[in-house]
């Protein structure tokens, strides 16, 4: 069989086609090739379809790194997590949902997403040098504590940036409404008849600890009852130790709602250890609604937070921050109770 026959192949010597191949087969200016692959209008329509099919029969791509000079872009935006890689994929599924949320719509956007994970000092300098040196038109940042310094400095060198879980930065901020969810679930447990209502907190130096601790007793106020509270990691592990620390402390509770779904099923493991039965003995309300929460023994009451909109919001607010256009510097996403068997 004959071959048919095709253009001319480069050999990888040659190495990639070049701005002055391209200009010499379409027979105009380097330059005028410059501004049709950089994607000025500022080109004779002629020419530009000229400038084009010689690209194309060179299989000629713009280099990135040049492009980006001219355009001071880079296509690309950094989500960074301030956590281990062990614990960003680990089987909490709150940051594979809001990476799955960030990925769809900035490819959307053909724009690249670039993960980062920071949970040590090293990372954390890595991250910045990588952002602060120009590899990433914006960086998104999910899940942060307190002691974070990391978005602060990057506002201060001028690197676009929103966050998930900080609103005292001078930056736009996603979250959702915690202390609203959290109402709703305590006052769901008061109207089933629960007397003493205890809480597994989640860390206090995170404004989703915090937010949900205080919508916990403010629903408690309301309905004239005693907090009683202990505090966790959002982990199983330390769900599961906070629940045998509520036991030991307070033998009479009947219900525990629970700052994590994580945490919620190590609650439920120290339960079953101490022979309670879930929940006729002790109800149990979580907050996230992952996908454990549909298959934990017996399946778990919880306040459901949107994780992956959390994600798409994020990534939808820095696209219209790089545009230049204006964007509120608070969203808040509605959460809601689901029911199951666990309450």
């Amino acid at each position: 069989m004959r071959r048919a026959e095709a253009g001319p192949v480069r050999s990888p010597r040659q190495g990639r086609p070049t701005l002055e191949e391209v200009a010499e087969r379409a027979g105009v200016s380097r330059a005028t090739v410059s501004r049709v692959v950089n994607g000025q209008t500022t080109v004779n329509e002629e020419l530009r379809r000229a400038v084009e099919a010689a690209a194309a029969e060179l299989g000629y791509v713009p280099h990135a790194a040049a492009r980006s000079l001219v355009t001071h872009r880079t296509d690309s935006v950094a989500l960074i997590l301030p956590e281990s890689p062990n614990r960003v994929f680990s089987d909490d599924q709150f940051f594979p949902s809001v990476i799955r949320g960030v990925a769809t719509e900035l490819d959307a956007a053909g724009k690249l997403l670039v993960l980062m994970t920071t949970g040590s000092p090293e990372a954390r300098q890595r991250a910045e040098r990588y952002a602060v040196g120009g590899h990433v038109d914006g960086v998104m940042f999910a899940s942060l504590h307190d002691a974070d310094l990391l978005p602060e400095l990057m506002i201060r060198r001028g690197v676009p940036v929103v966050c998930n879980g900080l609103p005292q930065l001078e930056a736009p901020c996603i979250d959702v409404d915690h202390e609203g969810g959290v109402r709703a679930a305590v006052e769901y447990l008061v109207a089933q008849g629960r007397r003493r209502i205890a809480t597994i907190a989640g860390p206090l130096d995170m404004v989703a600890g915090r937010a949900r601790l205080d919508g916990y007793r403010e629903a408690l106020a309301a309905a004239d009852r005693r907090a009683i509270v202990a505090v966790g990691d959002f982990t199983a592990e330390s769900g599961q130790t906070a629940m045998r620390q509520l036991l030991a402390d307070e033998p009479e509770l009947d219900a525990v709602f629970v700052a994590s779904d994580l945490m919620a099923h190590g609650a439920l493991q120290a339960l079953r250890d101490a022979g309670r039965r879930v929940p006729e003995d002790v109800a149990v309300v979580g907050f996230d609604d992952i996908a454990l929460a549909s298959y934990s023994d017996p399946p778990l009451t919880t306040v459901r937070q949107p994780i992956a909109e959390i994600g798409r919001t994020m990534a939808r607010t820095m696209l219209r921050v790089l545009e230049g256009s204006e964007v509120a510097p608070m969203t808040i996403l509605p959460t809601e109770l689901v029911v199951r068997e666990s309450a």
